[in-house]
Parts: C-alpha cells; structure tokens; sequence
C-alpha cells in the first residue's frame, strides 16, 4: 500500500516543469546575448559572473536587477505540494497561484521597466526616477515564463478542468499564450495607430475620417469610374477563393478518381506555383502579355490588332493570383478527396445509383469541409496578397498595396494603415462565419476504426471529360508560363538581347575550390543559406502548432473556442506588411527584444503560415471518428498518446501539407521579410527585390528558378520522409479475386 501512496503522489510533469524553471532562473543567462538565441560564444566569455551573460540568481547575488527577486517566491511554492495527491485541494491551489503570480509578475516587470528605466508615468511618481534598464528576454527568463505557465495549466487540470487532462488544458494554454504574444500584441499595437492623432492622444473623429473615405468605400465604378479599395479587395478574393477551390478540386479528382498515368508530373506540377518566389509569375506574364510580350505580339500581327496593356489591372492579378493559389485549395482538397470512404459509394452503387448521382450525392457532399476550407484559404490569401497587385495592379488598387504604400510611401500614415488592415480583417472574419455556416453542423465522419477496402469509382463521363479538359488547359498554361521562366533566366538581357548565356546564375552562385575547401563566392550564396536555415527551423514548429491547434479545435469542447480559432486565423488576414511593421513596433523593445535577429523571421514565418496547418488539420480530422479516441482512451492510453499514436498517423497528408506550405512560403514570402530581414540575416526574397529594383531581370530569375528547384527536391524529401496515410484500401488496379 505505501508503494501504491508513494506512486500516485509522485508527479514527473510537475517535477520537471519545477526544475526547469528553478534551471532557468539560477544557470541560463536571463538577458537576451548580442550573439542572438542560438549563439553559445557566452559560455567561454565571463559566465556567469558577467552581468551580460548572468542568470537572474548571480545578478541578484551581486546586487543587480533586484526587481527580479520577487520571482523566487511562486518558484519555491510548488515545492510544497510533490507530495500530494492531486485530488488535494491545496494541490490545485498552489500550483494556480504560483503559475499565476509568477506569470503575471514577470510580464508586469517586463512592460514595466523599459530601455530608460520605468516605462509609465505613474511608476516614476509611485517609486522616483529609475535610471537603471532591462533588455529583452533570454534563455532564462523564457523558460521560467514557460514554467509558471504550465504550473498554471496543471493547477486548471486538477480542479477538473476538460476532464483533468494535463495534455489538453496545458496545450490550450500554450497556444493562447503564443498567439496572444505573436499575433494579437503586435497587431493590437499597430492597430492602435488608428486613433492616434499627430498630437500622440487618441481619437475617434480621426478614426472615422480616416474608415469613411471615398477612396476606401466610392462606388465610382457604377459610373465607369474607379471602385473603393475595400470594394476591389472584396470582389478579387471572392473570384480567386472560387476559382482556386474549383481548380484544386479538378487536380485532386484527377489523381484520385481518374486513370490518368501522369499523376506524379501532374502532382508537381500543380505545386510549382507555390514555390515560385514573389513577382516572377507576375514578370512571365507580363513577357507573354504585356504591350511588347510575346502572346500580344503574335495576336496583334496575325489579326492586325492594336496592342493593349489588359494585362495590368483585375484580369491580370486574378491570373496570376489563381496560378499562384490553386496550389493550396489543391493540397487541402487532396487529402479531403482521398479521405472519403469508398465504401459509401459503393453503397449508393448497390442502391443502383449511377456513378454522376454517386458523385452528386454521396461524394461531393462528404467533400464540404475540404471545399469551404480550400476556398477560405484561398479568399484570405487574395486579401493579404500585395506582390502581384504591386506588379500587375495598374489602376485597380487593392487593400493590400494601399497598406503597403501608407507604410512605406512618403506619407508614412500608420493610423490610415491600420484603418484599411481594421476593413481587411472585418472581410476575413465575415467570410470565417460564411464558412461555418454553410458547414453547419453536420457530420462529415468516413474514416472510422473499421475496417475500409473499398475502391473509390472513377468520375462519371459527363464529371471526366471536362475535368480532365481544364486540367489540361490550365496545367499547359501553368508549363507555359514557367518555359518563359526558365528561359528567362537563360537570356543575356530579358526581352532586349536574347542570346542564351549562364552568366547570372555564375554570378550569384559561383564557388571556387582551394586547398581550405569549398569558397561560396557568389553573390547570392549569404542570403541562400540563411534562407534555407530560417525555413528549415520555422517549418516543423508550423505544423506542430498548426495541427495541435486543430486538435483542439475538432476534438476538444472548452469555453471561448470560437474565439480561440478565429485568433488563430488572425494572423493570415493581415496582410504581411502590417505583419513586418507591428512587429518591429511590438519587438523592438523590452520585454521581448527580437528586432534584427533571426528569431523574429522564423516567430513571424509560424505564425503567418500557421493557419494552413490549421485548416488542412481540421479538413483532415472532420473525417475521423471520434470513437478512435474514446478505444484509445478506453484502453489507457491518454491524450497525448492517443494524439501521438492514433490521431498523428492518419494525418499524413494535413502534416505534409503544413510542413511543405510553410516551408514553401519561408522561402518565397516577401511581403513580411522586407521590414525584418538585416544585414545578418538578409533572405532571398528580399536579394531578389535588390536585383528587380536594379533592373538586373536576370539576375533575380535565375535566382527564382535555383529555388524552385531546391524546393522541388525539398518537397520531394518531405514527401518521403511523412509518407503516405495506409487505411487499407485496394487501388484501381487491385485484382478483386
């Protein structure tokens, strides 16, 4: 019996969140280093006697930063209760205390003394003036932060919350806590700016001078003039969510309900306009129908037509906007259509339904949750999309590229800024609630733990034909468009001097062997590597915090859960420029002290690109009995083993969709990249602007067409090493006996 007491008190997680804590307060460095986080040249360099370098414990020891001492208390508390039972009232309670005072303490302390001493007014009355400073968090303070937070979700679990489960209610707390701190911090402050006048009070006239302009809501276009921003926006991203939804789900029923042979190639193909870095797309057209480009040429000769510049306005950004987001409702559609049980259609097929009645009523319907997420997606990519209407745009201005030019145009108005980012984000929330009601609340279940060797049927003859006619269409266009691209980078002056010649690609990527080894002398190796080291480190935590995300979401019942999915959807309705400026404004400063380093590109890469893992999660996990997890736990397996080993498994195609987009997109975003690269951490993207603002086409081509084949190959190893979901089905071309 005393075993069986001694068990049941021991408690490892709080241990060892109890230790880390204490570890990060007496031996890491508390302070963010100059070398920046993954720097470790601070261990041979004066620690951890040097105040630069020391713990919060020897600081205090040698009498510095004594506004850290008061941590020591909510750290020492949980002490007191290792040995308790977890039913002991006193349990919970300490542990909800500490966490919560340490938590809050520590971010009071943090906003409340700044680079010159106290930051608020009446902290410099309440205790005089304070000369001394902080710098941002380090290693230390980051990890007792982490540990007062998960003191505080273990103490939530033993008073009973989500059923006591530590695993749901502490990854609850954590996703609240990261979203919070890196989406709605910064964003609130940038959206402050609204009301700001140019005295620095707050003010609603001038936020309403500002969100009731002619130039934000005109209907001008009724009379053949020119529409509001905010009207423009709103009709290009409902045709480009359509569009792009339509497209995706004629991929996706052509490599799973189709006999054609080329899927592989049609697979990468649809794929390639995501990995095409920013403004390329928009430059090959612009080659192939622009007033001198190729196409308008032929046309104009062969039927003695004048040239025009069509290309640049809504017809020209809704071509290169759907080229560049098909791709995303295709990976989302993807796994949805592989997903539907085969063994219902077959049914309807027993019950003498034909196969386009089978399609209409059994198939399609099931696909609903993969449809509304793919065109979601697709609506809020247009929105936060400034690259393509920057190039193509002409006179049809977009919320986006009116941001862009507040920001960063000589009239530098961040209060107008956040007015059309506040219009932006009120489109995106709109079409969120469009979206849940057209799903309803039906159930959309066809993977359960049963048995499943059906055979999915091939698509109906008047489905087939054409479905199989505009994938061909499209995909030529789409092979088009990238021969120009190619070619382009293969030509001694773009669309001047065609003479085939390798000079650019020498030129940003030569290397020379000598006898150290191998010098990258080319000019683009710096920012290539960088590249590849930021998305490498932002693409797992994507899809880690994407898909946990969405297993809350579909199998967790918690209070405020619909504000918890729209936060998590936040961060891809602003568009990235209001991402890159809110988080200059937001981390620039203490407590979190990140501006210039490479953090602050992978933090703004996770949680610009999270709600892809999001949304492919949710598509995915609609599809999954929920009597998987009750054998799971019924068996004794917990949350997290349940989510480790029963959930993860079948999610194959949502986790390769979250790691290749974010990985994708960390190496071709642009938008946010401009305001956060530094010289140390310069990108590609933002090296490829440099050569297109220089003129030297070739150049950033080149460059262009290197990366899409690195992430090719990338995508290609990702596809490797996930695999594929096994739910044991025969395929087509399984012999039936």
């Amino acid at each position: 019996m005393r075993e069986v007491a001694a068990t049941k008190t021991t408690h490892p997680v709080l241990t060892f969140w109890v230790l880390a804590g204490w570890v990060g307060f007496c031996l890491l460095p508390w302070y963010g280093i100059e070398d920046g986080f993954f720097g470790f040249s601070w261990l041979l360099d004066g620690y951890p006697l040097d105040a630069d370098f020391a713990p919060a414990a020897f600081l205090l020891v040698q009498g510095e930063k004594l506004w850290l001492a008061p941590l020591a208390l909510p750290l020492l508390a949980p002490f007191a209760v290792l040995r308790l039972r977890k039913s002991d009232p006193a349990y919970a309670t300490v542990l909800i205390l500490s966490g919560a005072v340490g938590f809050s303490y520590l971010v009071a302390q943090g906003f409340g003394i700044g680079i010159r001493g106290f930051t608020f007014d009446w902290l410099t009355a309440l205790f005089g003036d304070f000369s001394d400073r902080q710098f941002g968090m380090g290693y230390g303070a980051l990890l007792v932060a982490s540990a007062f937070l998960f003191l505080f979700t273990q103490g939530i679990a033993a008073r009973g919350a989500i059923n006591g489960d530590v695993f749901v209610v502490s990854a609850i707390g954590g996703v609240i806590v990261v979203v919070a701190t890196f989406v709605f911090f910064p964003i609130a402050k940038m959206l402050l700016a609204a009301f700001v006048t140019e005295e620095g009070s707050y003010s609603m006239a001038i936020f309403a001078s500002k969100f009731f302009s002619n130039r934000l809501w005109g209907l001008g276009c009724l009379q053949g003039a020119r529409c509001g921003v905010a009207w423009n926006s709103l009709f290009l991203a409902i045709l480009v969510g359509v569009i792009t939804t339509a497209l995706g789900l004629v991929f996706a029923l052509v490599v799973t309900r189709s006999g054609f042979r080329y899927k592989r190639a049609l697979r990468a193909l649809t794929v390639l306009p995501i990995i095409t870095p920013p403004f390329v797309i928009g430059l090959a057209l612009i080659l192939l129908f622009g007033l001198s480009g190729s196409v308008t040429v032929f046309v104009a000769d062969v039927f003695g037509v004048q040239p025009s510049r069509w290309l640049y306005g809504l017809p020209g950004v809704l071509i290169a906007q759907v080229l560049a987001f098909t791709p995303i409702a295709f990976l989302v559609l993807i796994g949805v259509v592989e997903g539907v049980s085969p063994s219902m259609e077959e049914a309807a097929q027993t019950l003498r339904a034909n196969k386009w009645q089978v399609f209409l009523t059994v198939s399609l319907p099931l696909m609903r949750p993969g449809l509304a997420n793919a065109f979601l997606l697709g609506f809020i990519e247009s929105m936060a999309d400034f690259g393509n209407p920057l190039v193509l745009g002409g006179n049809f201005d977009v919320l986006s590229t009116e941001i862009f030019f507040a920001i960063v145009g000589a009239q530098y108005d961040q209060g107008r800024a956040a007015v059309l980012a506040m219009v932006l984000l009120f489109f995106t929330l709109s079409a969120f609630y469009a979206q849940r009601a057209w799903l309803g609340k039906k159930s959309y279940t066809t993977v359960t733990g049963k048995g499943d060797a059906g055979v999915h049927p091939l698509m109906p003859k008047r489905l087939s034909i054409p479905v199989l006619t505009v994938a061909a269409l499209w995909g030529g266009f789409t092979v088009v468009v990238y021969v120009m691209i190619f070619y382009g980078s293969l030509v001694e002056l773009w669309g001047v001097n065609n003479t085939l010649t390798f000079k650019h690609y020498v030129t940003a990527f030569a290397v020379r062997l000598e006898d150290g080894g191998i010098r990258w002398i080319g000019s683009a190796w710096d920012s290539f590597w960088t590249t590849i080291y930021i998305a490498a480190a932002a693409a797992p935590l994507t899809a880690i915090v994407g898909l946990v995300t969405a297993y809350l979401l579909t199998r967790q019942t918690f209070a405020g859960k619909n504000a918890f999915e729209f936060g998590t959807m936040l961060s891809f309705a602003i568009p990235g420029t209001v991402i890159g400026v809110s988080y200059i404004l937001a981390f620039n400063v203490p407590p979190i002290e990140i501006t210039g380093t490479g953090i602050i590109l992978v933090v703004s890469f996770i949680f610009r690109n999270m709600p892809v893992g999001v949304r492919a999660g949710i598509a995915s996990m609609s599809q999954l009995d929920k009597s998987l997890d009750e054998s799971s736990l019924t068996l004794g397996a917990n949350s997290w083993q349940t989510f480790r080993r029963v959930i993860l498994p079948l999610l194959k195609p949502a986790i390769l969709a979250a790691l290749v987009y974010s990985f994708v997109r960390a190496m071709t975003a642009i938008s946010a990249v401009i305001f956060l690269v530094s010289a140390e951490y310069d990108m590609a993207t933002s090296y490829i602007i440099g050569r297109v603002e220089n003129n030297d086409y070739g150049l950033a081509i080149a460059y262009s067409t290197t990366l899409i084949f690195v992430m090719l190959a990338a995508i290609g190893l990702l596809q490797l090493l996930v695999g594929r979901t096994q739910i044991g089905r025969r395929t087509q071309f399984t012999s039936g006996g």
